[in-house]
């Protein structure tokens, strides 16, 4: 999951850089839903990552 995780925010970071440098346009429906979903994606796999490393902890 940490390597999900990882690779999703690298997605995001790539999508956005395209947005930035005019390739894409975010005012695209297709390319915000894309920046909306990659978005979620990073909050979900990030919240796992973070559960899945204190709930490993030895109380």
């Amino acid at each position: 999951m940490s390597i999900a995780s990882k690779e999703s925010r690298e997605t995001k970071y790539w999508l956005e850089l395209l947005c930035v440098t005019g390739y894409l346009d975010n005012k695209q429906p297709h390319v915000a839903s894309l920046l909306e979903q990659t978005d979620d994606l990073v909050k979900l796999l990030t919240k796992i990552v973070k559960t899945s490393q204190a709930n490993s902890k030895p109380n």
